[in-house]
């Protein structure tokens, strides 16, 4: 594994270092890390894990998440069920008491019932009808949220087409401790990484997110600065790091001449979102016509010159079909 590739554990908050030493939960996007020591499985349940076919693990904030729904959709059942056993026994009190009322009233607005208790019935239907479409909406808003990124802000995020880099001040980033080293421009190299923690859809929480990097690059490892030069968010931006002019701190031994570029998540098992590719995509153009890449650069995926699995698996295949990709280090 890189140095660093951020794989938090979900319960200890520490680093993970050693991958061997870790366990991913196996339920759909979520894909959250956590130590073997800190799941707190025993033996022969990890033994279980890596010997029986299908059988998988989910961390605790997914199980709390199934619990939460199964729990709206049985108060929803519930309250039907309910609802159905008031108007069978007001009905059937009510068909009996109908041949009591006068025949000269006006027609009652539910012909088996009389008009004022019909009108209680409809009343009170009608409020029911509006509160189980409520109830489906929230719940279909929640599954939704569950499904997704929770700081998902669809309003919050930029254009296919366009071209946003948010500096290290507007990210709310420290400045580097000591003064960087100059970069030979333009450089004939670049390097596409992923963060390997969780990733972001909005302004906001990317920001968040490399705040998270700059500091454990700055305080665990002791850097002068965050290492990547960029980091594309799912929310479409592109973040500053060292930027185009100072040489990174990314890929041992490949640094000096190269742009690194970290996707910001994890993506071994799912693939960034078209605003993100699209959004790296118009970076590297727009190094090639500012001149700090060389119209003939080359592309690589940081476990092709470093031994990690960065970028996940999903993003490396994609970035293999891009021009610029090289196979030849």
């Amino acid at each position: 594994m890189s140095r660093n590739a951020l794989e938090i554990c979900l319960k200890c908050h520490e680093t993970i270092v050693d991958s061997s030493a870790r366990i991913q939960c196996d339920n759909g996007p979520c894909g959250r890390f956590c130590h073997r020591k800190c799941s707190e499985l025993s033996g022969e349940q990890f033994k279980a894990l890596d010997t029986v076919p299908n059988l998988r693990w989910t961390c605790d904030v997914c199980l709390g998440e199934m619990k939460t729904e199964a729990k709206l959709i049985r108060c929803l059942e519930s309250s039907l069920r309910e609802h159905e056993k008031r108007l069978e026994v007001l009905e059937q009190g009510l068909v009996k008491r109908s041949k009591l009322d006068d025949p000269a009233q006006p027609p009652p607005l539910c012909p088996f019932l009389p008009n004022t208790i019909g009108r209680k019935a409809v009343t009170i239907t009608v409020v029911f009808v509006l509160l189980t479409i409520l109830l489906g909406i929230v719940l279909a808003t929640t599954t939704n949220l569950f499904g997704k990124t929770l700081n998902q802000t669809d309003s919050d995020v930029i254009d296919n087409s366009t071209l946003v880099i948010v500096k290290v001040a507007q990210w709310g980033g420290r400045p580097a401790k000591a003064k960087l080293t100059t970069q030979n421009l333009p450089v004939n190299r670049a390097v596409i990484s992923h963060t390997a923690a969780e990733g972001c859809e909005s302004r906001e929480v990317c920001s968040a997110r490399v705040r998270v990097v700059q500091s454990f690059h700055m305080d665990s490892w002791d850097w002068d600065h965050i290492g990547y030069n960029f980091l594309v968010g799912g929310d479409g931006r592109v973040y500053e790091g060292r930027g185009w002019e100072y040489v990174g701190a990314h890929t041992k031994g490949y640094n000096t001449g190269t742009i690194g570029i970290s996707f910001i998540g994890t993506f071994t098992r799912q693939k960034p979102n078209e605003r993100q590719l699209k959004a790296c995509q118009l970076l590297l153009e727009e190094g090639v016509r500012l001149k700090k890449l060389t119209p003939k650069y080359r592309l690589y995926g940081h476990r092709q010159l470093s031994a990690t699995e960065s970028p996940g698996e999903e993003l490396y295949k994609i970035i293999q079909k891009w021009p610029h990709w090289s196979h030849e280090i």
